[in-house]
């Protein structure tokens, strides 16, 4: 029987919260009797991230660990994971664990009635910030928004939150043609997945503000408007592209 679930955890740097994350995925899914895996993508640590990780591996064989030698970004550790994956589910999930593994729950909801991804909003009244970012990340977040809405993706109100689960077949179709490394890739995943034709589903949930956050406020905000629009120039394409996945369905 294939792995029902696969949870994709990009890393770097993580060596202060990585083992309180796989004990609490591990421990939820276990709890579950669930098939599953987790697979951890070192994005080119220098501190003890992989020698931890390599730890929780001899407690949890559901841990494996690829290792990207370099920092070669996010979107790029995401990428490998998932096109490393083998789950009917895949779970992206931040090292951080903002958004607690318990609220999988409602992801799996969406999916079941339909869905072929289901991401986590903090943007929606129903969801529950129980610490809210400083002002000024507020403000970018909110400002990077108005430019994806305009340039790349309408619609969502939230494409950032490090918490979305896709169908498993979803997810490797879209990430072998996305191509951005560094943070706006969830945006071009998103962008991809609808020209796909595959449905999206914002969910309320629990969210928790980690203070050590790698995105910088200057130089990632720059990086990540200049591939806003990359994102147009990699995939101009006719709309509903030539995807054997793509089913065409009313939600």
């Amino acid at each position: 029987m294939g792995t029902r679930l696969s949870v994709v955890i990009p890393a770097y740097n993580e060596a202060s919260r990585i083992g309180r994350t796989l004990d609490r995925i591990c421990g939820y899914m276990n709890g579950r009797d669930s098939l599953y895996d987790v697979i951890v993508v070192d994005d080119g640590s220098d501190d003890h991230t992989v020698r931890i990780v390599r730890d929780f591996m001899g407690r949890y064989p559901a841990i494996s660990l690829l290792q990207n030698g370099v920092n070669r970004g996010k979107g790029y550790s995401v990428r490998r994971g998932i096109l490393h994956s083998g789950g009917s589910y895949v779970l992206v999930s931040d090292a951080d664990l903002s958004t607690p593994i318990e609220e999988i729950d409602r992801l799996y909801k969406a999916l079941e009635d339909g869905y072929d991804i289901a991401i986590g909003s903090r943007a929606l009244l129903e969801s529950v910030i129980l610490e809210e970012q400083p002002w000024y990340r507020q403000l970018m977040g909110k400002t990077f928004n108005k430019f994806v809405q305009g340039i790349a993706v309408k619609g969502i109100s939230d494409t950032q939150c490090g918490f979305k689960l896709f169908k498993g077949d979803a997810a490797r179709a879209i990430f072998s043609r996305q191509r951005i490394d560094r943070f706006a890739f969830d945006v071009e995943a998103l962008y991809l997945a609808k020209r796909m034709g595959f449905s999206i589903r914002e969910v309320p949930v629990v969210w928790i503000n980690s203070p050590d956050s790698k995105v910088r406020i200057f130089r990632d905000s720059l990086q990540m408007l200049n591939d806003l629009v990359k994102i147009r120039s990699y995939h101009y394409r006719p709309k509903r592209a030539r995807n054997p996945l793509y089913r065409p369905k009313s939600v």
